[in-house]
């Protein structure tokens, strides 16, 4: 929430509004006084790194009743605001929209009562409001994912994490309980991102007799030589009878049934704290400053919008339609209409639950289809964090489709010396937590074993291949499918999914790597941030990996609060450094005495990380001094966040889904073979704006930058100016962009004002 509040104060300042904080939520408002208070650029500095709410929140009675609101309307009018910047729940969003549909007969009843002057009836005539909203559970339906929301899966992944070592010691069975009384979200997306053994939730009760089926899952995994079980319960799950499932409910199952030792952990309250990860700041400065984008376009006749995300894209969506359908789920929950509640909690619940379900429960031998194809999967690249929980959902995925799945070590190297072995479902368990790449990844391209790698695919009558990297894996496939003239090997379906720090592939958004590289970035220099605050007039120069791509240092500088990020895409020149050190040296004479500034390793071969601080320390002589730090490998590395373990285990699943309706469409009965020699069957699945996309890598070579490994055209870098304006330089912002008011799909109101 302190991201969303600092990017609005400042966007507001940027474009010439006097700014207020409203201390205390709706009571503030109703007690007027000193909980209505201006603020200035500085009021909102170092509060980017800090959970919960600088302003604090509270659940407010007064609010709810009119006089409340009339004692309100009244505090804002002494104040002369007319513009409202909400952050919270459906309840604070709904109250918002009340009192803006009764803000003229507000004033009219202050006027009437002589409070206020007849004029200000007519000077204030209009309250406009716009919404951001602000809830763990991510319950809202209009916004893939709310403010708040990847914090609380990391805090419960941390545990998860720490858990899983010590009941792996034991052979315990532990039951953890999250939050989500109405929303299963956070319950269900921990449970995918940890290959929990089970996991309920409020809109998927289990069915009829699901005690004898937990027991026997269970201690099937201890047969199979897991040592560890992990069943997640959400506080709101229930059974088919709307009857409450409770964590001790299933321990007590658990200890009586199978006598198994099994503790309970209730995360509670941890969920709500800690430091936002990267990905929650991103989004809330970007709401914030549309939020206030929004607030200028407003007029009397547009209804009141909360601005939210749909996949990639910044949106608008009546308020109200939103909490209508946030409401329809609660009714059909009520109402045991339990498929209904799941398509109304939109496309990407539906997805975790459908991906959930299949990854999850083994099928035996017998009830397996068999396809009679062998399906290859293999990591191909610099390592990133999320790769194995890729590679996991691939087999697991495999194997419910009936296909022989295949493992290959250390990339096209080992495949041409034949390191391919057939993997089981049980190999890949708790893959999805592991840092780096189990399989073992390399750079090597394939051009020069195609004759070996040829020579292994037919040996091991490989049918169809997954790669799971980076550029390379890119490189690799454009490489193998120019080979198919000369060996018919390669005429098969191939597909890879993206899988870099750097983020550089064409044709896809984001990368599974990169969201983990840029929480440590982000942690990184809330510390050095601390240390350089310590010392006062410090400014940091930070050095971030990602080749010739500007992707980690400018998200990165977004993240972390950076005065600028220097990169490649944006070439810069002396005098363009030189503004910048003035621009720190205005800042040291203000409270808020340090900077920082990051580099691409590559965004220019003569201003080196060297040269910029060797500049810097010269021209802030003084005035301020400067530390270097170059970031490193540490960027590859680590737990992958709950982002990427998502993101890989879905965008892998659906890669085989593909896999297996290609085989059947190029299998060519009368000769007992596959055969696949078209475009559209070598492909790159790549996020693009809302959707998953497969797309010919042959048609993605007009979109790339070979020279520089980087595609022409990057989504991010219409989020720079962001970070300047944040960092309080004077730039012109294209609004060309900015949401247009869509609606909510499937919602059957439409909202007039």
């Amino acid at each position: 929430m302190n991201a969303a509040v600092r990017a609005v104060v400042r966007m507001g300042i940027y474009v010439g509004a006097k700014m207020y904080f409203v201390y205390e939520g709706y009571q503030g408002m109703v007690d007027g006084g000193n909980n209505i208070v201006e603020v200035t650029w500085e009021c909102v500095s170092s509060i980017l790194q800090v959970g919960g709410t600088v302003i604090g929140s509270a659940r407010c009675q007064a609010f709810r009743t009119r006089e409340g609101r009339l004692q309100a309307a009244y505090n804002l009018i002494q104040k002369g605001i007319t513009n409202l910047c909400v952050i919270g729940g459906d309840g604070s969003l709904t109250g918002a929209n009340l009192f803006r549909e009764e803000w003229n007969g507000l004033l009219e009843e202050l006027a009437q009562t002589g409070k206020i002057e007849k004029e200000a009836v007519k000077k204030y005539a209009y309250l406009n409001i716009v919404g951001m909203v602000g809830s763990i559970d991510n319950d809202f339906c209009g916004t893939d994912m709310t403010i708040g929301t990847d914090s609380a899966l990391h805090r419960i992944i941390e545990v998860v994490d720490a858990i899983m070592t010590t009941a792996q010691s034991h052979q315990r069975t532990f039951v953890l309980e999250v939050m989500g009384r109405h929303c299963g979200y956070l319950a269900l997306v921990s449970a995918l991102a940890c290959g929990a053994d089970w996991v309920f939730i409020p809109e998927y009760p289990p069915e009829e007799g699901w005690e004898k089926q937990l027991c026997v899952k269970l201690s099937e995994n201890r047969a199979r030589k897991k040592r560890l079980n992990i069943i997640i319960v959400a506080e709101g799950a229930i059974d088919i009878h709307n009857k409450p499932i409770s964590s001790e409910k299933v321990k007590d199952l658990v200890v009586s049934q199978l006598g198994y030792d099994t503790r309970v952990t209730i995360l509670g309250h941890v969920q709500r704290g800690g430091t936002p990860s990267a990905f929650d700041r991103i989004l809330a400065s970007r709401m914030g400053v549309d939020a206030v984008l929004a607030l200028l376009e407003a007029t009397p006749n547009t209804p009141a919008c909360v601005v939210s995300l749909s996949g990639n894209q910044s949106v608008r969506l009546p308020l109200m339609e939103c909490v209508h359908m946030t409401q329809e789920v609660q009714k059909a929950m009520d109402n045991r209409q339990f498929d209904e509640a799941v398509k109304l909690r939109g496309r990407s619940f539906e997805n975790n639950l459908n991906t959930y379900k299949m990854l999850s429960q083994k099928k035996s031998d017998a009830e397996l289809p068999k396809s009679n194809f062998n399906v290859a999967v293999m990591n191909v690249g610099a390592p990133a964090a999320g790769m194995n929980a890729a590679v996991r959902s691939a087999v697991r995925m495999g194997i419910i489709e009936g296909h022989k799945m295949l493992a290959v070590s250390n990339g096209f190297e080992g495949f041409s010396k034949g390191q391919i072995k057939e993997i089981s479902w049980g190999a890949v368990g708790g893959w999805t937590g592991q840092g780096g790449s189990i399989l073992g990844t390399k750079r090597t391209l394939p051009a020069k074993y195609l004759e070996k790698i040829a020579e292994q695919m037919r040996s091991h009558n490989i049918n169809a291949l997954l790669v799971i990297g980076g550029f390379e894996a890119y490189l690799g496939l454009l490489e193998l499918s120019a080979a198919r003239e000369k060996y018919e090997e390669f005429c098969v379906p191939m597909v890879m999914v993206p899988a870099t720090v750097s983020n550089n592939v064409p044709g896809s958004d984001f990368s599974i790597g990169a969201d983990t590289a840029l929480n440590t970035i982000t942690d990184t220099c809330d510390r050095i941030k601390l240390s350089a605050s310590g010392t006062k007039r410090r400014v940091f120069i930070i050095e971030t990996m990602g080749g010739y791509c500007g992707y980690l240092a400018s998200m990165g500088g977004l993240s972390a609060g950076a005065d600028v990020a220097y990169i490649f895409e944006e070439q810069f020149d002396i005098r363009e450094l030189q503004a910048n050190v003035e621009h720190l040296t205005e800042k040291m004479k203000t409270s808020i005495q340090r900077g920082l500034v990051l580099r691409n390793e590559n965004c220019n071969e003569n201003y080196t990380t060297d040269f910029i601080y060797q500049l810097y320390s010269e021209e802030g002589k003084g005035v301020f001094d400067c530390r270097k730090n170059v970031l490193g490998h540490m960027q590859q590395g680590g737990a992958p966040s709950p982002f990427d373990r998502n993101f890989g285990t879905k965008i892998s699943a659906k890669a085989i889904q593909w896999i297996s309706h290609k085989l059947r469409e190029s299998y060519r009965k009368e000769e007992g073979k596959v055969f696949a020699n078209t475009d559209d069957s070598v492909c790159l699945l790549g996020m693009r704006t809302r959707t998953l996309l497969f797309q010919p890598v042959a048609e993605l070579k007009d979109q790339t930058d070979f020279v520089h490994r980087i595609p022409k055209e990057q989504w991010w870098l219409k989020l720079r100016p962001l970070m300047k304006i944040l960092a309080k330089y004077k730039i012109s912002y294209d609004i060309s962009d900015s949401g247009q008011l869509e609606h909510v799909p499937g919602c059957n109101i439409q909202t007039s004002s």
